[in-house]
């Protein structure tokens, strides 16, 4: 009886970071393609406002069909219900269109994003934003690339110079939540934008075009490629409490900005408290 041989997880990284990268290009061809066919029919999931259409499920099925092929023993999970125990240690999170909205009303910035995971965390993602032929990924402890171009984060140390990205959740009553909150942090900072896509974002944060992105309420595929793209751009994440990132949530910055930006945050929503 012989034991298994040790996988080195950097190389593994690395194959799996070229493999997102495939998979994230061939479903965003296809739902460029049924954009320019027209959307066709659409549904809502949560609320009124979280979008679904045929195309995040044909991306999906394309997606995991492939994985399925050329990776049977890896767990799958899908924004659009597809849920696959794996046994291979290695797990893959799938956003099939991040940015539905933007998708639907035929505006930039929606995409395609795939992660995948091991027991140790993040090991592999990529991010493809197909209206600008954007490729962004990582593999764990090889960096960030945006089409095949080493990328870093800003350098940006002040908080009134920040440009910072944000993003509602679907829940009414946190958007307006939100959405005050903001009033009490747009005065401090250079401005705020508010793109519609969670993996973009990341990815701009990882890229130096913003400073910092911020946003709760997220679902793990949101941040299963982006949030390691950004980390390994050089940027600090984690909640606003000062624990680690997690969906529930997001604080991505450079290192400078990252804890007077969470202080900010967390003295906006004091002010709101006690406002309320």
């Amino acid at each position: 009886m012989t034991s298994s041989p040790q996988i080195d997880h950097h190389d593994l990284g690395e194959q799996l970071r070229q493999f997102a990268c495939d998979l994230a290009v061939r479903a965003g061809a296809l739902i460029v393609e049924g954009r320019h066919n027209g959307v066709g029919s659409v549904d809502t999931k949560s609320t009124a406002t979280d979008l679904v259409t045929v195309f995040d499920r044909a991306s999906e099925n394309l997606i995991v069909g492939s994985l399925r092929e050329h990776r049977p023993n890896d767990g799958i999970v899908g924004e659009e219900g597809t849920s696959l125990t794996g046994v291979s240690g290695i797990d893959w999170l799938i956003d099939p269109i991040d940015g539905t909205t933007n998708f639907f009303y035929g505006l930039p910035g929606y995409a395609v994003s795939i992660g995948a995971r091991d027991t140790h965390g993040s090991l592999a993602g990529a991010v493809f934003v197909p209206t600008t032929n954007e490729l962004f990924s990582a593999a764990r402890g090889h960096g960030a690339w945006l089409n095949g171009e080493r990328i870093g984060c800003s350098s940006t140390t002040s908080l009134s110079q920040a440009l910072v990205a944000t993003g509602f959740s679907y829940q009414p009553e946190l958007r307006r939540k939100h959405m005050e909150r903001l009033t009490h942090i747009i005065g401090d900072v250079r401005d705020i934008r508010r793109f519609g896509a969670a993996a973009p974002d990341l990815c701009y944060v990882a890229a130096g075009r913003v400073d910092a992105y911020f946003e709760e309420h997220l679902g793990p595929w949101d941040l299963a490629a982006g949030e390691l793209i950004a980390r390994e751009a050089g940027c600090i994440s984690g909640d606003l409490s000062g624990g680690p990132v997690r969906p529930a949530q997001v604080l991505v910055s450079n290192p400078a900005l990252f804890e007077p930006l969470r202080a900010l945050i967390n003295k906006a929503d004091a002010i709101c408290a006690a406002e309320n």
